[in-house]
Order: structure tokens, then sequence, then C-alpha cells
């Protein structure tokens, strides 16, 4: 009875697993096709992502309204920084946009190193917006 059972669950792990890849390859097919939006491209089969961007001098982070990730500073990255630049008001605001790319785990927290546990790899910018987001709270030096 036991080894009927065991042929059951590892013939389920294995559609399981079939249909997995089956997924995945659709997925990937998806991605490659590229709608135009107005002016703005984006990759189907790939999330949208919207948050707030800040880029200091220690790195840069993407902020939604349940996730935080580091962002990986390759070109698109540096783009993204550029861009929200002049949008800027002080050193500290925060910038809505929308981009599409990928999650992974942050390499230099898995080796012992200090930053958020997952990082976006981004692929696409789709939006950046013309103002900075509105402050919850604001503090200020006041000079006597």
């Amino acid at each position: 009875m036991r080894k009927i059972v065991y042929v059951f669950v590892l013939f389920a792990v294995m559609i399981s697993c079939k249909n997995q890849e089956e997924n995945n390859t659709e997925t990937e097919d998806q991605a490659e096709e590229t709608l135009k939006d107005g002016e703005t491209n984006i990759i189907a089969g790939k999330p949208l992502i919207n948050g707030e961007f800040i880029r200091t001098e220690d790195g840069a982070v993407l902020k939604g309204e349940s996730f935080i990730y580091g962002v990986h500073m390759d070109d698109i990255g540096r783009e993204l920084a550029k861009r929200v630049e002049p949008i800027k008001k002080d050193e500290f605001d925060m910038v809505p946009v929308t981009v599409q790319g990928k999650i992974a785990k942050n390499p230099v927290v898995t080796t012992g190193g200090e930053g958020w546990p997952e990082i976006i790899i981004i692929e696409n910018i789709v939006k950046v917006s013309d103002t900075p987001s509105k402050e919850d709270i604001r503090i200020e030096d006041k000079k006597n």
C-alpha cells in the first residue's frame, strides 16, 4: 500500500514540474513581445512595479506599499537616477516611478554584508512622475 502512495506522489510531482517548465517558456515568449503604449514601451509578461525611488550616496531604493528593494545600479538603474534627479527638490525627495524588472536575493547580504534582503534589477523604465512624492513627515531644524 505504501509503495502505491509513493508512486502516486512521485507521479504528481513529475507532472507539476513539467507544467511549471511549460509556463516559464510561455512567459519568456511573451516577454520578447514589446507593446507600444504611447511613448512608453511595456514588456509583455513582466509585472509593472510601482514605487518611490530615491538615490543617495550609499545606494538606491525602490519603496512600495508592501516592499522595499535595493536597486541594482547597472546602466538602467543609473539612467533612472539621472531622470529622477531634476525632479527632486532636495536630496531626500522620493519620486514615484513605474518600472519592470526582476526581483533577486541581494548577493551582498547573502555573503554577510549589509543591505536590503532583495534587490530589483530594472529591465525597463515605464514612467517617472513629474513631481516628488508628498512627505509624510517633514522634520526641520529650527534656529532660535
